[in-house]
């Protein structure tokens, strides 16, 4: 099977770094394809960016429909998660989503570490429906441009952030792009499980491609019908058409 990575930001060191998360956890047999915006902001960090980049990312995977067999959108927000998954006519994954769910077979709460400001994944966790589920969640000041300038010392703030959450949260998700694959790095140092947001994404959408589930057809959820717009890319006013 063919799974698309889509990246939500314009840094292609992120989409490189998530490409390279998802192809350790794939299985033999599928084939991970990255893919980086062409337009939008270089690292989301406020709504206004998020919103932007919501439009990029569904030219982005409006320009791979009917070419993979699902799509895993390489953005801790979960950015236009609803609207991919209406339009895309296979199954859309947003990262930090697929580590929350997976965190909640885990144990009883789990916690969220993410860079930045803790707000935006309070409300994206309530947003899953998995507020009451969650103990904590905390951010560390650090960027992700640091991050990729300094992994030693934003690893070390990692560390002793997790070992204060796990003395409430039974599993602990990674939040961030630029945190792809470092799981690996810090489990070692850690009491509870890490999740990692690709890995998860990349096996819950090998499950979902292998139960062969329709499309809804009908509620809010179904492909688009008809609907016109003007100044989008060709691929995605096609699939607003139902095209």
């Amino acid at each position: 099977m063919r799974i698309l990575v889509a990246n939500a930001n314009t840094t292609e060191a992120i989409t490189e770094a998530c490409v390279a998360a998802a192809r350790r956890a794939a299985t033999p047999g599928t084939e991970i394809i990255g893919a980086t915006p062409a337009f939008g902001p270089r690292v989301i960090s406020t709504r206004a960016e998020n919103a932007i980049a919501g439009h990029a990312l569904l030219e982005t995977l409006a320009a791979h429909a009917g070419q993979v067999e699902a799509a895993i959108l390489a953005v801790s927000h979960d950015t236009a998660l609803e609207a991919a998954r209406q339009l895309m006519p296979c199954p859309v994954i947003g990262m930090t989503e697929a580590a929350c769910l997976t965190a909640c077979m885990l144990g009883g709460r789990f916690g969220v570490l993410t860079l930045g400001q803790a707000g935006p994944y309070e409300e994206l966790v309530a947003r899953h429906g998995l507020a009451a589920r969650c103990a904590e969640v905390r951010g560390i000041p650090a960027t992700p441009q640091e991050t990729l300038r300094d992994p030693a010392r934003v690893q070390a703030m990692l560390v002793e952030a997790i070992g204060q959450m796990a003395e409430r949260a039974d599993a602990i998700v990674l939040a961030g792009a630029v945190l792809a694959g470092m799981d690996s790095v810090l489990q070692p140092r850690a009491a509870v499980p890490l999740l990692d947001g690709m890995t998860c994404a990349v096996r819950l959408a090998e499950m979902l491609v292998a139960l062969r589930l329709p499309k809804p057809s009908a509620g809010s959820y179904a492909p688009p019908q008809g609907r016109e717009a003007i100044g989008l890319a060709a691929p995605l006013a096609a699939l607003l058409r139902g095209a």
